[in-house]
């Protein structure tokens, strides 16, 4: 039990350390910890999704995530597989759908959303790779994949797939490749530049 325990605090420090190094704004752990909603639905997520996990408890995990919600205006389902180091920044309007899957150190812009646009079971929501940057107000719909360290400008809708380090801008959302020769961006290029 006290290994658990470690390590679910690792990953709680992993989390504030995650934001106060993509956020220009954080100061402090403490002021992360008590202050970023986006941070707050994501710690509840790593509790509702391990309760998902047990049928007995999946009432209980899709109830508490309502509450977190409510309290923090993101919604991510706690069937959803989130990596680590997510950062949702601002939170507001965020919507993270039941069969997506986000990979390392992955950043969603406020008003984001990861849904399907089907209504049949299965894998009806995207997954992204390790280092997405997804834009204010983009929504990625059904079940796409969007590679690693590709950015999705604000506002897209995407409904193909974005290949690794691409840029995907527009609605419908059309992928611009980075050319060879341009430098590397830095930690988070701002995907509303494409816009």
């Amino acid at each position: 039990m006290g290994r658990r325990l470690w390590r679910f605090l690792q990953v709680l420090v992993e989390d504030l350390d995650a934001a106060r190094h993509r956020d220009p704004a954080a100061r402090t752990r403490l002021e992360v910890a008590l202050g970023y909603p986006g941070l707050h639905a994501v710690w509840v997520y790593r509790v509702t999704h391990r309760m998902w996990r047990e049928p007995g408890l999946r009432l209980a995990a899709r109830l508490a995530s309502q509450a977190a919600r409510a309290a923090t205006g993101v919604e991510i389902h706690p069937g959803a597989v989130l990596g680590q180091r997510l950062f949702i920044d601002h939170g507001m309007g965020v919507v993270i759908g039941e069969t997506a899957v986000v990979g390392d150190d992955v950043v969603l812009f406020h008003g984001s959303t990861l849904g399907g646009k089907s209504m049949t079971h299965g894998k009806r929501h995207p997954t992204l790779g390790d280092r997405v940057v997804v834009g204010a107000g983009a929504k990625v719909l059904g079940p796409v994949w969007v590679g690693d360290g590709a950015q999705i400008g604000a506002n897209a809708v995407v409904v193909k797939d974005v290949p690794a380090d691409a840029t995907a801008v527009g609605v419908p959302a059309v992928v611009r490749t980075r050319p060879a020769s341009a430098p590397a961006a830095e930690l988070v290029e701002d995907p509303a530049i494409y816009i």
